[in-house]
Protein backbone atom coordinates (compact mmCIF):
# COMPACT_ATOMS: atom_id res chain seq x y z
CA UNK A 1 0.00 0.00 0.00
CA UNK A 2 1.48 3.49 -0.95
CA UNK A 3 2.55 5.66 1.90
CA UNK A 4 0.13 8.54 2.32
CA UNK A 5 2.66 11.12 4.02
CA UNK A 6 -0.77 13.51 4.55
CA UNK A 7 -2.73 10.82 6.54
CA UNK A 8 -0.05 8.29 7.78
CA UNK A 9 2.45 10.98 9.20
CA UNK A 10 -0.06 14.39 9.73
CA UNK A 11 -3.31 12.48 10.77
CA UNK A 12 -4.91 13.98 8.14
CA UNK A 13 -8.61 12.33 6.89
CA UNK A 14 -8.87 11.50 3.40
CA UNK A 15 -10.19 13.98 1.04
CA UNK A 16 -8.39 16.38 -1.65
CA UNK A 17 -4.59 15.60 -2.02
CA UNK A 18 -2.45 17.63 -1.81
CA UNK A 19 -4.71 19.57 1.22
CA UNK A 20 -5.44 23.02 1.35
CA UNK A 21 -2.82 24.89 3.65
CA UNK A 22 -4.99 25.53 6.55
CA UNK A 23 -6.06 21.43 6.44
CA UNK A 24 -2.17 20.76 5.97
CA UNK A 25 -1.30 22.47 9.12
CA UNK A 26 -4.54 21.34 10.85
CA UNK A 27 -5.97 24.26 11.49
CA UNK A 28 -9.57 25.52 11.16
CA UNK A 29 -10.26 27.06 7.75
CA UNK A 30 -9.80 30.73 7.47
CA UNK A 31 -7.57 30.77 10.83
CA UNK A 32 -6.09 34.79 11.33
CA UNK A 33 -3.90 33.94 14.16
CA UNK A 34 -0.61 34.05 12.80
CA UNK A 35 0.76 32.71 15.68
CA UNK A 36 -1.23 29.66 16.03
CA UNK A 37 0.10 29.00 12.34
CA UNK A 38 3.46 29.27 13.68
CA UNK A 39 2.59 27.51 16.32
CA UNK A 40 1.14 24.51 14.85
CA UNK A 41 4.04 24.37 11.79
CA UNK A 42 6.77 24.23 14.28
CA UNK A 43 4.97 20.77 16.08
CA UNK A 44 4.15 19.43 12.63
CA UNK A 45 7.87 20.48 11.30
CA UNK A 46 9.41 18.43 14.39
CA UNK A 47 7.23 15.65 13.70
CA UNK A 48 8.02 15.39 9.55
CA UNK A 49 12.09 15.45 10.92
CA UNK A 50 11.68 12.27 11.98
CA UNK A 51 11.45 10.88 9.13
CA UNK A 52 14.11 12.79 7.92
CA UNK A 53 17.15 9.84 7.33
CA UNK A 54 16.60 6.48 5.46
CA UNK A 55 14.23 5.59 3.06
CA UNK A 56 11.84 8.55 3.80
CA UNK A 57 14.55 11.58 3.44
CA UNK A 58 13.26 12.77 0.04
CA UNK A 59 9.62 12.37 1.04
CA UNK A 60 10.01 13.84 4.11
CA UNK A 61 12.04 17.00 2.69
CA UNK A 62 9.13 17.46 0.11
CA UNK A 63 6.58 17.80 3.03
CA UNK A 64 8.90 19.67 5.82
CA UNK A 65 9.16 22.04 2.40
CA UNK A 66 5.21 22.27 1.84
CA UNK A 67 4.79 23.10 5.51
CA UNK A 68 7.11 25.57 5.39
CA UNK A 69 5.34 27.63 2.06
CA UNK A 70 1.77 27.09 3.53
CA UNK A 71 2.84 28.73 7.15
CA UNK A 72 4.61 31.52 4.93
CA UNK A 73 1.79 32.38 2.99
CA UNK A 74 -0.88 31.94 5.92
CA UNK A 75 1.47 34.64 7.86
CA UNK A 76 1.97 37.15 4.79
CA UNK A 77 -1.77 39.37 5.76
CA UNK A 78 -1.59 40.40 1.82
CA UNK A 79 -0.86 36.80 0.34
CA UNK A 80 -3.68 35.03 2.89
CA UNK A 81 -6.28 37.38 1.82
CA UNK A 82 -5.87 36.38 -1.96
CA UNK A 83 -5.01 32.87 -1.15
CA UNK A 84 -8.55 33.17 1.14
CA UNK A 85 -10.18 34.87 -1.52
CA UNK A 86 -9.57 31.90 -3.77
CA UNK A 87 -11.04 29.30 -0.77
CA UNK A 88 -13.81 31.35 -1.27
CA UNK A 89 -13.38 33.40 1.42
CA UNK A 90 -15.45 36.51 1.19
CA UNK A 91 -14.27 40.07 3.16
CA UNK A 92 -16.56 42.98 4.13
CA UNK A 93 -15.76 45.58 1.61
CA UNK A 94 -13.24 48.47 2.89
CA UNK A 95 -14.84 51.49 3.29
CA UNK A 96 -13.31 55.13 3.18
CA UNK A 97 -12.81 56.74 6.44
CA UNK A 98 -16.05 58.71 5.47
CA UNK A 99 -17.89 55.22 5.71
CA UNK A 100 -18.68 55.44 2.00
CA UNK A 101 -17.43 52.67 -0.71
CA UNK A 102 -14.12 53.27 -1.99
CA UNK A 103 -13.31 53.94 -5.54
CA UNK A 104 -11.98 51.24 -6.61
CA UNK A 105 -14.25 48.65 -5.34
CA UNK A 106 -16.98 50.94 -7.15
CA UNK A 107 -15.27 50.65 -10.27
CA UNK A 108 -14.43 46.59 -10.17
CA UNK A 109 -18.50 45.84 -9.31
CA UNK A 110 -19.06 47.84 -12.23
CA UNK A 111 -16.95 45.66 -14.34
CA UNK A 112 -14.64 48.76 -15.32
CA UNK A 113 -11.38 47.10 -13.52
CA UNK A 114 -11.02 43.50 -12.29
CA UNK A 115 -10.08 42.69 -8.71
CA UNK A 116 -6.72 41.85 -9.88
CA UNK A 117 -6.28 45.06 -11.70
CA UNK A 118 -7.51 46.62 -8.10
CA UNK A 119 -4.24 45.87 -6.63
CA UNK A 120 -2.27 46.69 -9.30
CA UNK A 121 -4.37 50.48 -9.70
CA UNK A 122 -3.63 51.38 -6.01
CA UNK A 123 0.11 50.33 -6.05
CA UNK A 124 0.47 52.76 -9.10
CA UNK A 125 -1.55 55.28 -7.06
CA UNK A 126 0.84 54.93 -4.01
CA UNK A 127 3.66 55.09 -6.23
CA UNK A 128 2.96 58.44 -7.97
CA UNK A 129 1.09 59.90 -4.93
CA UNK A 130 -2.47 59.87 -6.84
CA UNK A 131 -5.88 59.37 -6.25
CA UNK A 132 -7.12 56.00 -7.44
CA UNK A 133 -9.43 58.27 -9.68
CA UNK A 134 -6.64 59.61 -11.20
CA UNK A 135 -4.57 56.53 -11.41
CA UNK A 136 -7.09 54.44 -13.59
CA UNK A 137 -6.98 57.29 -16.25
CA UNK A 138 -3.89 57.39 -16.31
CA UNK A 139 -3.75 53.51 -16.26
CA UNK A 140 -6.77 54.21 -19.51
CA UNK A 141 -8.61 51.26 -17.41
CA UNK A 142 -11.45 53.98 -17.52
CA UNK A 143 -12.37 57.50 -19.02
CA UNK A 144 -12.46 60.14 -16.71
CA UNK A 145 -16.23 60.70 -16.40
CA UNK A 146 -16.37 57.10 -15.39
CA UNK A 147 -13.81 57.67 -12.61
CA UNK A 148 -15.01 60.51 -11.68
CA UNK A 149 -18.39 58.88 -10.72
CA UNK A 150 -16.70 56.29 -9.14
CA UNK A 151 -14.61 58.78 -7.11
CA UNK A 152 -17.71 61.13 -6.14
CA UNK A 153 -19.43 57.64 -4.26
CA UNK A 154 -16.60 57.82 -2.23
CA UNK A 155 -16.53 61.10 -1.37
CA UNK A 156 -20.17 61.09 -1.07
CA UNK A 157 -21.20 63.40 -3.00
CA UNK A 158 -23.24 63.99 -5.91
CA UNK A 159 -21.75 63.53 -10.04
CA UNK A 160 -22.43 66.33 -11.93
CA UNK A 161 -21.50 66.93 -15.34
CA UNK A 162 -21.76 70.87 -16.23
CA UNK A 163 -22.34 70.04 -19.90
CA UNK A 164 -25.46 68.82 -18.82
CA UNK A 165 -26.87 70.92 -15.80
CA UNK A 166 -26.96 74.42 -16.40
CA UNK A 167 -25.97 76.89 -13.52
CA UNK A 168 -29.33 79.12 -12.68
CA UNK A 169 -27.95 82.52 -13.62
CA UNK A 170 -30.12 83.80 -10.77
CA UNK A 171 -28.02 82.31 -7.97
CA UNK A 172 -24.27 83.25 -9.56
CA UNK A 173 -24.52 86.48 -8.15
CA UNK A 174 -25.27 85.28 -4.29
CA UNK A 175 -21.84 84.20 -4.31
CA UNK A 176 -18.92 86.05 -3.76
CA UNK A 177 -16.50 85.47 -6.74
CA UNK A 178 -13.62 85.54 -4.39
CA UNK A 179 -15.26 82.07 -2.79
CA UNK A 180 -15.89 80.93 -6.25
CA UNK A 181 -12.32 81.54 -6.99
CA UNK A 182 -11.09 80.43 -3.94
CA UNK A 183 -12.83 76.98 -3.45
CA UNK A 184 -13.02 76.44 -6.98
CA UNK A 185 -16.61 75.83 -6.86
CA UNK A 186 -19.65 77.06 -9.48
CA UNK A 187 -22.79 78.25 -7.71
CA UNK A 188 -25.70 75.98 -10.09
CA UNK A 189 -28.78 77.10 -8.10
CA UNK A 190 -31.01 77.73 -4.85
CA UNK A 191 -33.27 74.72 -3.30
CA UNK A 192 -35.20 75.80 -0.07
CA UNK A 193 -32.41 77.36 2.21
CA UNK A 194 -29.62 76.28 0.42
CA UNK A 195 -27.55 77.11 -2.81
CA UNK A 196 -26.06 73.99 -4.29
CA UNK A 197 -22.67 73.85 -5.64
CA UNK A 198 -20.29 72.03 -7.83
CA UNK A 199 -16.50 71.76 -6.64
CA UNK A 200 -13.53 70.05 -8.10
CA UNK A 201 -12.18 67.51 -6.18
Amino acid sequence: MALDVYKDWLGIPDGPRPPDHYTLLRLVQFEDDSEKVRANYRKLNGHVRKYATGQYSVISQELLNELAKAMLLLTDPERKREYDESQGREFPEELSHTGNRLTENVLAEQGTITKQQVKEVKEFADKRGLTVRDAVVQMKLADVETATRAYAIELGLSYVDLTETIPDDSVLDRVARASVRRNSIIPLFADEDYILVACTD
